[in-house]
């Protein structure tokens, strides 16, 4: 029986493709969970009389829950770029697939927002 060499190379291709889609969806899903939970702790700050202080002692208390079950992407510091990312981000339909998490963490150190 003749194969057509080339199989192998094209199915090896099809799987390089589908893994490369695989972690970009998964990657894009999880900068969406990042806004979304920006967004939820930013109407829960607007809810407190004194925003300042309550925003500190919720962000300090959703790591103290979260990290030991979902680990380090849940540190007070990632939560602060989850709730500054929604602010810098306020509409969802403008995250871009193309765009990966670490991507708008790095738009996000840009100081002037025309930049």
């Amino acid at each position: 029986m003749q194969l057509n060499q080339s199989i192998i190379s094209d199915i090896k291709s099809i799987i390089a493709q589908s893994k490369d889609r695989a972690i970009r969806a998964v990657d894009h899903q999880r900068t969406i969970m990042y806004w979304h939970i920006g967004k939820r702790i930013f109407e829960e700050e607007q809810e407190g009389k004194d925003r300042a202080d309550y925003g500190k002692y919720l962000i300090k208390y959703l790591s103290e829950q979260l990290q030991p079950e979902f680990g380090s992407g849940f540190s007070v510091r990632q939560i602060n770029l989850y709730r500054q990312f929604y602010r810098t981000f306020e509409n969802v339909h403008t995250l871009y697939a193309q765009l990966s998490w670490s991507q708008y963490k790095l738009l996000l150190t840009v100081e002037n927002q025309e930049e």
